[in-house]
């Protein structure tokens, strides 16, 4: 899995290493995966800027770079409205989040950081159309949580993620945006996003300032939902929908699956009901998912890794792909997504030229990564 590079150790980034960061991550083509792919390969941000046009150009297509300017903007907005952006190693970060696949390498964040730097974070997640025993369930168990010393995740949507975040104001709460962190959605819930902030808890997002959320951002919302998280709690969840995808990710993160049973006759349990058939856990009370918990205070996740810039002497990875390498790869490369490790053997190069190879392409907007470690070219 693509997680932090490994050339990285704890610490606060400077304020030009912080321009630099956020400057690449606002590249063309440039995600978190390409980041943490540039960053290995270049030692730092700033290299990682000077060598992308280069790269992109090998790719077959020039790729825009962040300006200064914007960067640079972005930053002063963060300070206008009393919010921040924090870097993937630094001691704000949320310590699980860092060990998804392809975690942001800057999260804005608003508010406080007490609920967002805990160890203990659960998330409660569900229908948006939510009955009233829906909510009562919802209610319950963020209270019972949070007394327990959780802080309480969601996406402060209609339904249960709006009684989740209420019910645990006072005990510690995390909105994660699918947009920027100053567009809030739905609108109405204005009240709600103040009592969030005026009582402790964050708002978080890794997409720019004033980005309008689209359908297709809120799974990549839904994996932070899950990444923040020892589990998910899924309440009314309707057969194909958002919660299901964040029990999926929690999946692929390796994180609990909980789920409250409710009627077969209720189109809004069909999901919940499905994943309890799957092997998720069903739970009734905050005392089972505690019980299944079992005190663990992290994910069974490799936690040894780290992530900081190396100096600005470190030495340039020399694995220079060469003309033969990079036509092995086109030619393995279609539409069908396939195995990045098979296609390192059927290349037969060494890993890194490959991996090059695969930046090259991406950055010409060439390439599309997927779940699974899987990759297909973009025809």
């Amino acid at each position: 899995m693509n997680r932090v590079p490994e050339n990285i150790t704890p610490g606060n980034l400077s304020e030009a290493e912080r321009l630099a960061w956020l400057r690449l991550i606002r590249s063309e083509n440039v995600g978190p995966v390409t980041f943490a792919e540039l960053l290995k390969h270049a030692g730092s941000a700033q290299r990682a800027l000077e060598l992308l046009p280069d790269l992109a150009r090998r790719g077959g297509k020039a790729s825009r770079i962040c300006p200064l300017e914007d960067a640079e903007a972005e930053l002063d907005a963060h300070g206008r409205i009393g919010a921040r952006l924090i870097g993937l190693h630094e001691p704000d970060y949320p310590q699980h989040l860092r060990h998804i696949d392809g975690p942001p390498p800057l999260l804005s964040v608003k508010g406080g950081t007490n609920a967002l730097t805990r160890e203990r974070m659960i998330a409660i997640v569900g229908a948006r159309n939510a009955s009233l025993s829906g909510r009562k369930l919802a209610t319950r168990f963020a209270q019972g949580l949070g007394a327990e010393g959780f802080s309480i995740v969601s996406g402060l949507a209609r339904g249960i993620d709006a009684a989740a975040h209420e019910a645990s104001l006072q005990t510690g709460t995390i909105a994660v945006f699918a947009g920027g962190i100053n567009v809030l959605y739905p609108p109405e819930h204005d009240r709600l996003l103040a009592a969030v902030l005026d009582t402790g808890g964050a708002v978080i997002s890794e997409m720019p300032l004033g980005w309008k959320p689209r359908s297709r951002d809120f799974p990549r919302r839904n994996r932070l939902i899950s990444g923040l998280s020892l589990g998910v709690i899924v309440i009314e969840a309707a057969k194909a929908s958002g919660s299901l995808h964040t029990a999926r990710y929690a999946l692929e993160q390796n994180r609990d699956i909980f789920a409250v049973p409710g009627s077969p006759l209720d189109p809004r349990s069909e999901g919940a009901n499905g994943l309890i058939r799957q092997g998720a856990a069903l739970v009734s009370t905050t005392d089972d998912v505690l019980e299944s918990l079992g005190g663990r205070l992290a994910p069974t996740l490799p936690f040894g890794r780290q992530f900081r810039e190396e100096s600005e002497t470190a030495p340039l990875s020399r694995s220079e792909p060469d003309g033969k390498l990079r036509d092995r790869v086109l030619a393995a490369l279609g539409p069908t997504p396939v195995d990045m490790d098979e296609l390192i053997r059927f290349a037969d190069g060494d890993a890194r030229s490959v991996h090059v190879v695969l930046l090259e392409l991406e950055l010409a907007g060439r390439l599309e990564r997927h779940r699974g470690n899987k990759i297909s070219a973009l025809m």
